[in-house]
């Protein structure tokens, strides 16, 4: 067993670690309510947008997407990983690399290369797939205007044929506990295919409908982008905010047992102090 000493020494030390998770946890907290009101704001409008989208196109005849439609055969395939700067999130991190690994080898025998948004995701994709681009800074000035020059830049490289399909690799946020890998298409765009009976009423588009289509579409691949980021920044917090609560709750139940050691400890070395004592003096008497 150890000695007393050592035992104080690491309730202190366990008892700083808790002070640091506990702050750690309030403050994911406060940043993850601003991000889920923003996630929360967005969705409508990259809803109502993509159902804008979904029924002009389906009131056109032919292929209205131009370029960007263009289903090209598949050699060069950039995937989008989407991580945080920091870490101590859980599995926030691990899964969306995980996730991008897998597509690295889905896509195997093909030329596969990373996009990272993101230090972590940057730091160990490097290591076994090309790094294009790293875009981490991003997160430091999170805006829409911000995120649309990555999306140009996305965009362009797959016009110029530098790339012939491209995916998005994040976490999707549910709720502070739960995120959930995502996957999705960024170009070429999938044909548009809706269940929903499209509401075809007499309006005058102008200019013209297809011109239209052809507007929306850069519009709505910079929101999907956007989307995806303000998705995973709401669930790295929400991600550190449950490991942060699950750090401090296990802290707390090991201050807990070794302040029973501890006491256990003393009463043993009290006990054996006075056991000493009265030994020595029945001793003296004898």
């Amino acid at each position: 067993m150890a000695n007393l000493k050592e035992i104080r020494n690491r309730i202190t030390s366990i008892s700083s670690t808790m002070q640091i998770t506990s702050a750690m946890k309030m403050v994911s907290a406060a940043k993850l309510k601003k991000a889920q009101d923003a996630i929360t704001a967005m969705r409508p409008y990259a809803e109502k947008l993509t159902e804008l989208l979904q029924n002009l196109s389906a009131t056109l005849d032919g292929d209205v997407g131009g370029e960007f439609t263009t289903q090209r055969e598949v050699k060069k395939v950039l995937l989008v990983a989407i991580t945080s700067n920091r870490g101590l999130c859980g599995a926030f991190n691990t899964n969306v690399i995980k996730e991008t690994k897998s597509r690295a080898e889905y896509y195997s025998g093909k030329q596969v290369a990373i996009f990272a948004i993101g230090k972590k995701g940057n730091d160990i994709l490097s290591k076994t797939v090309p790094v294009v681009d790293n875009q981490s800074a991003i997160f430091d000035h999170l805006t829409f205007d911000n995120v649309a020059v990555i999306a140009e830049t996305l965009t362009q490289k797959f016009l110029s044929g530098e790339y012939d399909k491209i995916e998005l690799v994040y976490n999707q946020f549910k709720n502070a506990a739960t995120q959930i890998v995502q996957v999705e298409q960024f170009l070429p765009l999938a044909p548009i295919k809706t269940d929903k009976a499209v509401a075809t009423g007499d309006y005058i588009f102008e200019p013209s409908k297809e011109e239209i289509v052809l507007t929306l579409i850069p519009k709505a691949l910079k929101t999907q982008l956007y989307k995806g980021i303000r998705d995973s920044f709401a669930s790295e917090h929400g991600a550190r905010m449950t490991a942060m609560h699950k750090a401090t709750d296990n802290a707390t139940d090991l201050r807990d047992q070794l302040k029973l050691t501890y006491n256990k400890a003393r009463q043993a070395a009290i006990t054996n102090e006075i056991l000493e004592i009265v030994g020595g003096a029945e001793a003296l008497n004898g």
